[in-house]
């Protein structure tokens, strides 16, 4: 559907001052070509300037009548197909600057031809005119606007031509060609090529094709590699005997007599391969290791039938006006720093082609579909396509179209783009004609930057029917205006320069227009800021955007058109509500601008739409650094309270409501509270008696559920003990409350928040570093308390080892400082172990160690024993822990336990013994009756037995410990070993008698077994 406003795109027109009668026209950067009619064999030069002021250039002579022409802005060439004794040439006019400034000299030379060097100095002063045979008759030309490359159409082929920079010297660059490649396409005669970024498109008279050439890796065995499509039909290469049923005779019959048109067909993407066009590649280019190779990719095939009628087949169905559209990069820095075009990076890509009553636009980018469907109200003779219309041109009117090309760029450029954050009008959205402009006879039209040029050739009829009288007139009088019709003093063409208004002037119109609708038609208000939105975003895009004079203003009016949308989907019940959210956000409006505008004094009977709520909402539960007023905040309690009271609570909770009475808000939530009670909303209630400081009515909430129903409360809304402010997570006023008072509950809130995703660890650290006023290097014992707690409950793997080592560094950092936690811990060592799988019994071997030497750990053995626990549990991974232990290794008794633990973990047993040895032999046997089992036990007599005999031995009976350490693992051993083995072990050095009753108990238990 197409929607119909009378808006006023067309400026004012200024006749261009053509001394021939045009036939052909193009504009290229800053100037106007205008071929003359078969006689002169003439191309006019005019300079444009502001409002379509036209400036003749000059002008030069072309071989013969100019068929087709067309300029590049990548090299400044025209290009032409002329005619000279019924024969067609291909030429490219360069360097025809020089013509506008008197110089008469130029240069034919033919493609390709070397320079001579006795012309390098004269060469800037001449225009150049290369001439580019072909071995069939040129058609159709395009050139590429990202590089300059021309495309030509030929009959069952298109040929390639590479723009050359040629550096002559350092002061003369000239340009020229090289035939590079040939598309030869079978049965096809082009009526019209497109060529851009090595995207093609080429029509008929009722198909459009359109490929993509892509670059492929050379190899030596690939260079006679180029055929690439489908191949040919099998009735192509038969001639048709496959079809043997009718006969010769009838079919020749059929063909006279009938008309046979085959059937509408739309293949999009990987299924146009499905077309049966064979396409063949052949490579012209002189090969070197630079010498690119391609393969065809099909992108879009669509054939049409011709309109019938109830007289019959329309002969002018023909498909006209084929145009490749590129969208480039936003702000990018070669568009913003470069003049050359090349250096542009191609964002889009958009094709468009119509057929007489309708038009099509498809998008051929990373998506091949069908943008939009132009339907015409008359006969179209020609169309051209822009970043931010398509402009019409039929018998007698010139109309105007907008166009869905820059809301397609927007979401290539980002694809995420229809979110929270931002947002843009659909492709799909209804195309509208903004003007139909009446003029007599039409018949070619193009476009220059903020201007259109109007071919217009009035027939006699045409005269007649504007000199028409009204019927008031007599007849008698419309016969003698009839009788001057062929006047010399009346030319029947003119060509114009029509200048389009700003941007900014029409979107000013649009937005005025869309007033009228804001109470009557509300889908036609936000339809048509919908389309000043995107008339904005399209002059955004523009590659000279940044170096315009309305940047500035482009800005402002894009932030305004967000800010009229957003009040469209906070102020109308349409199903797209949710697009408040991210207009608003896109318009840099605060929410005291938002509230002001949608908000109105003193009115308590005002509905608010789901679209006002939905944007509150969602900007109250973010972080926000924006303080609403008192005012306001009473205002938005007032506005959930009537649109959703549910809400309320969690309203409150919002930053932005710092401000807010907290007087007012206990009235509110007393209110919801007698039709929904919940945990969160007694919470809410006594944060804001703590704001009120009201500690009877804090403790009387704070009683109504249990502590680990509270704890559970505080994850339905975080922001009670938490907020972020710049990204940080502060503390709130509950939780410095709940640090001094309650700090069981805080801890186990916290642990509920961070199991359920609601903080991270390193937000908690930083929150309660935060809360007890720690330096950054500090560690609290609130922070301990949370980590151990966290310990309990965690069940990732990577969060549990992450704990371990942070409580044991704090263990270690403590007991190695000599350093008391500031307060005192939440649980002890033994609730730990009852509680966390974490936390293991310390072994006896342990206990023998510390039970020996001094007492001076004495204040530190929660520490010490906590630490010890952890290392007897299998938990922790003692390679990564090894670091954080290194300063307790050379202490006392701790550092021996902590060695021993280690080496036990990590299975060096015979290291443990021989430190305990060493250090405390009374735990030697201990650690052996602890950790000696199983695949270890052999140490018994392999590593112990030995180590004490040699000690014991060395010492005498100094040392008694030794001696009864020897005696109980001879008890061990004699249990475990055969006789003989026993015997093996014992010393040849005469103390056999000592061995003698675990000799007498070894032979003992063999004659029992």
């Amino acid at each position: 559907m197409v929607q119909l406003y009378n808006l006023h795109p067309f400026g004012s027109q200024r006749v261009v001052p053509c001394k021939q009668e045009p036939a052909h026209f193009c504009c290229g950067q800053d100037v106007l070509f205008v071929a003359s009619t078969a006689a002169s064999c003439r191309v006019e030069v005019f300079a444009v300037r502001e409002q379509g002021r036209c400036e003749a250039l000059g002008s030069f002579a072309t071989l013969g009548p100019v068929l087709r022409m067309a300029h590049s802005s990548a090299g400044d060439y025209l290009v032409t197909i002329e005619e000279k004794s019924k024969a067609t040439f291909l030429r490219a006019y360069m360097n025809w600057r020089c013509m506008s400034s008197g110089s008469a000299r130029v240069c034919v030379r033919m493609v390709g031809h070397k320079m001579e060097e006795s012309y390098s100095e004269t060469l800037k002063e001449q225009m150049s005119v290369v001439e580019m045979p072909l071995s069939d008759p040129p058609l159709c030309i395009s050139c590429c606007p990202v590089n300059g490359d021309l495309l030509v159409g030929c009959k069952n082929k298109l040929v390639m031509f590479c723009l050359k920079y040629l550096v002559i010297n350092q002061n003369l660059t000239v340009l020229d060609f090289e035939r590079s490649l040939i598309l030869h396409i079978d049965n096809l005669i082009p009526a019209e090529v497109a060529f851009c970024a090595r995207h093609i498109a080429v029509t008929t008279e009722l198909d459009v094709l359109i490929l993509k050439l892509e670059l492929v890796q050379q190899s030596a065995d690939r260079t006679k590699q180029c055929a690439q499509g489908v191949s040919a039909p099998e009735k192509a290469e038969d001639g048709g005997v496959r079809d043997e049923s009718p006969s010769t005779h009838t079919l020749q019959l059929e063909l006279d007599e009938f008309i046979v048109c085959q059937k509408p067909v739309e293949l999009l993407g990987e299924e146009s391969k499905l077309c049966e066009i064979p396409i063949t590649l052949e490579s012209t280019e002189l090969p070197t290791e630079d010498t690119k190779r391609f393969q065809v990719q099909y992108l879009l095939f669509r054939r049409f039938a011709p309109d019938q009628s109830p007289f019959g087949f329309c002969e002018e169905t023909k498909l006209h006006s084929l145009q490749l559209l590129p969208v480039y990069q936003t702000g990018s820095s070669a568009t913003a720093c470069e003049e050359t075009e090349n250096e542009r990076k191609l964002l889009s890509l958009f094709c468009f082609f119509s057929l007489p009553h309708v038009g099509y636009l498809y998008s051929i980018g990373k998506l091949v579909e069908l943008i939009s469907t132009y339907q015409y109200s008359e006969k179209s003779e020609q169309a051209v396509l822009t970043p931010q219309f398509l402009h019409v041109i039929t018998s007698q009117s010139l109309q105007c179209f907008t166009v869905r090309c820059s809301a397609a760029a927007a979401r290539d450029e980002d694809p995420y783009i229809d979110t929270t954050v931002k947002a843009c009008p659909p492709v799909t959205l209804d195309v509208c004609t903004l003007r139909m402009q009446l003029f007599i006879g039409p018949r070619a039209i193009c476009h220059f930057k903020n201007h259109i040029i109007l071919l217009t050739k009035a027939d006699t009829e045409d005269i007649t029917e504007r000199r028409k009288p009204t019927r008031r007139m007599l007849s008698r009088k419309a016969d003698s205006i009839k009788s001057r019709t062929n006047s010399e003093s009346e030319p029947g063409w003119n060509l114009y320069i029509i200048n389009t208004v700003s941007t900014i002037q029409l979107y000013r119109e649009m937005v005025d227009y869309s007033r009228t609708y804001e109470n009557v038609k509300t889908e036609s208000c936000i339809h048509l800021l919908s389309e000043a939105h995107l008339l904005v975003r399209a002059a955004i895009m523009d590659p000279h955007f940044l170096k315009s004079d309305e940047k500035d203003d482009l800005l402002r009016a894009f932030r305004e058109s967000c800010a009229f949308l957003g009040d469209c989907y906070s102020r109308f019940d349409t199903k797209n509500y949710h697009l408040a959210l991210p207009y608003y956000r896109m318009s840099g409006l605060s929410m005291t601008e938002v509230l002001k505008r949608l908000v109105s004094e003193g009115d308590e009977m005002q509905t608010y739409e789901r679209g006002f709520i939905f944007y509150l909402t969602h900007s109250l539960n973010e972080d926000s650094n924006e303080e609403l007023s008192k005012e306001s905040g009473n205002k938005v309690l007032q506005i959930f309270y009537l649109a959703d009271p549910v809400q309320l609570p969690h309203i409150l909770c919002s930053p932005c409501m710092r401000n807010v009475c907290p007087l007012t808000a206990v009235k509110y939530l007393q209110k919801v509270e007698k039709m929904m009670p919940s945990v969160v909303l007694t919470l809410t209630k006594a944060f804001l008696a703590l704001k009120m400081g009201d500690l009877t009515m804090y403790e009387h909430e704070m009683d109504s559920y249990k502590e680990t129903t509270l704890a559970c409360g505080f994850i339905g809304q975080p922001r009670l003990l938490q907020q972020r402010k710049e990204g940080i997570v502060m503390p709130t006023e509950f939780a410095v409350h709940l640090k001094e008072m309650q700090p069981g509950l805080l801890v186990a809130a916290t642990v509920a928040l961070h199991e359920n995703s609601k903080i991270e660890l390193e937000e908690a650290d930083t929150f309660f570093k935060m809360l007890c006023s720690s330096s950054e290097n500090t560690i609290p014992q609130l922070l301990v308390d949370f980590w151990e707690a966290l310990l309990l409950v965690s069940s990732q793997e990577e969060i549990v080892q992450e704990l371990l080592l942070r409580v044991t560094s704090q263990y270690v950092w403590r007991i190695s400082k000599k350093q008391l936690p500031e307060t005192k811990p939440l649980k002890t060592t033994e609730d730990l172990i009852n509680s966390c799988s974490h936390f293991g019994l310390i072994f006896p071997w342990v206990t023998s160690i510390m039970s020996v030497g001094c007492s001076s750990d004495k204040d530190y053995h929660e520490d010490i024993s906590r630490l010890q626990s952890l290392l007897c549990s299998r938990s922790i991974n003692i390679a990564s822990a090894l670091p954080v232990l290194e300063p307790l290794t050379e202490a006392d008794n701790v550092g021996l336990t902590i060695r021993v633990l280690c080496n036990t973990h990590l299975g060096k047993y015979e290291e443990a013994i021989d430190q305990l040895l060493k250090r405390c032999p009374d735990a030697a046997v201990f650690y052996a009756q602890h950790e000696l089992k199983g695949d270890n036990q052999a140490l018994w007599w392999n590593k112990l037995l030995p180590e004490l005999c040699k000690r014991a031995r060395l010492t005498g009976n100094d040392c008694p410990v030794l001696i009864s350490s020897l005696k109980e693992t001879l008890s061990i051993v004699a249990m475990e070993l055969e006789l003989r083995d026993f015997l093996s072990l014992l010393p040849d050095d005469g103390t056999a008698a000592f061995f003698l009753p675990h000799l007498l108990h070894c032979s003992q238990r063999k004659l029992l077994t």
